[in-house]
């Protein structure tokens, strides 16, 4: 008897199919349909997703189980595509940044980044010091926002019900700041090619002072809490293990390679913007599980704030964006007394501007890993062909490797532990 037919006998006899995965005897042997095994009426495929609350999106994952343990798995991907870069062939590269910055929606500065370095390789220019410094403080903002997200929802999926109130709580006061910086909470077109969108505010110092000082103490309240509880340590500790090895062969970067012990990090391995001028420490973990990779993201947010006291007190003056008509806009004053301006404004929200034929790759730390851009340019004032390096993405085919004859409450940690954004898995 297939694995279908018994699925479809325990249906009728309990009366229920809601929790029964539907699917041809072929898609069944596909993860793991045995027929030598003896314990095949013991089997029973189950879908989770995609509208699931612990799969963290439109994630659905189908499970070959055995009472709760997981003997194999697949994820399978594709439930919120959105063409973003097939659309961003379509955008120009000043239109590009409001395409990317919705991939990863939980740190869309750094899809902005990542697009804007890439195009600026293309172009040939440097931004100006204070562009790059400024970048690298709303990055580092921004990781900390990522994480804090995480803490909330790993804390909510595991029972840590409070968790999620307070990671919440820290995370609303950088938006509150990104709010006043760019205009928006989320997906920002803040940084786009040749600089930002506009400089900072000019109480901005005492703003970012204020978030490196109510943080820190939040951080031990995170220790009491989750850190050194008991049932916390024993639900994460040695869950989702994997070797270094491993974690290299499938292409892990980010907290899930760092947790196995690999010190990975762009920032300093290939530093970019001006991150070989700080100093930081890379978190890295011991053995690889759900409590390494919830342990690195938390002290990852501590050297965050390290970064960002340093910016705060080295943050240069200068320009914000380049000075090149060719690429950036005139003053909005300079709109109302000169026709040439005003000509410059129209043609290049229209047209846009031309990139030199030619390929270019560029690619930041981003909180989950890698993140790249890769442009190929024909001259024209949109990219030719683009492609994102996007890490959920990659990391994502991790999942079967760790979920692997583990309990099914295990994997709602692993999934956590991951941090999978889909809107950058379907791009």
């Amino acid at each position: 008897m297939s694995l279908t037919e018994i699925s479809a006998e325990r249906v009728r006899r309990r009366g229920d199919d809601s929790a029964v995965l539907r699917m041809s005897d072929a898609e069944a042997a596909e993860i793991g349909n045995d027929p030598n095994t003896p314990d095949d009426d013991q089997r029973v495929l189950l879908n989770m997703g995609p509208s699931h609350p612990s799969t963290h999106g439109v994630l659905r994952l189908m499970l070959e189980m055995e009472g709760e343990t997981v003997l194999r798995s697949k994820p399978v991907v594709g439930y919120l595509h959105t063409g973003m870069e097939k659309q961003g062939e379509q955008l120009s590269y000043l239109q590009g940044c409001t395409n990317v910055t919705r991939m990863d929606y939980a740190s869309p500065l750094f899809n902005e980044l990542a697009f804007s370095l890439t195009t600026e390789k293309l172009l040939g220019i440097e931004v100006p010091e204070r562009a790059t410094w400024i970048r690298m403080m709303m990055c580092e903002l921004n990781r900390m926002a990522s994480h804090f997200l995480f803490m909330a929802s790993n804390g909510m999926d595991l029972g840590a019900v409070g968790m999620m109130i307070y990671g919440w709580r820290e995370r609303e006061e950088i938006l509150r700041f990104f709010e006043k910086v760019t205009g928006l909470r989320m997906n920002h077109n803040y940084i786009r090619p040749g600089g930002v969108a506009a400089d900072l505010p000019d109480d901005w110092q005492l703003d970012v002072a204020r978030l490196l000082e109510i943080i820190p103490p939040r951080l031990e309240e995170y220790d009491t809490l989750m850190t050194g509880q008991p049932i916390w340590r024993a639900r994460l500790q040695g869950v989702g293990a994997m070797a270094p090895e491993e974690a290299i062969a499938l292409s892990a970067t980010g907290p899930l390679l760092r947790s196995t012990g690999v010190p990975s990090d762009l920032r300093r391995d290939e530093p970019y913007l001006a991150y070989d001028q700080v100093e930081f420490d890379v978190i890295v973990g011991t053995y690889g599980d759900c409590y390494d990779r919830y342990a690195i993201r938390l002290n990852e947010i501590r050297e965050s704030i390290r970064i960002v006291r340093q910016i705060l007190d080295m943050m240069p003056s200068g320009d914000y964006r380049v000075q090149d008509k060719k690429v950036t806009p005139p003053p909005r004053a300079r709109i109302d007394e000169s026709m040439e301006a005003l000509i410059h404004h129209f043609k290049i929200f229209t047209e846009g501007y031309k990139v030199p034929a030619g390929e270019a790759y560029a690619a930041v730390e981003s909180p989950r890993g890698e993140l790249g851009v890769y442009i190929v340019s024909d001259g024209s004032s949109h990219p030719y062909r683009m492609h994102v390096r996007s890490p959920s993405f990659i990391n994502l085919q991790s999942m079967p490797h760790l979920m692997q004859n583990g309990l099914i409450a295990d994997g709602v940690a692993i999934i956590s532990s991951i941090d999978p954004i889909m809107g950058e898995v379907d791009r």
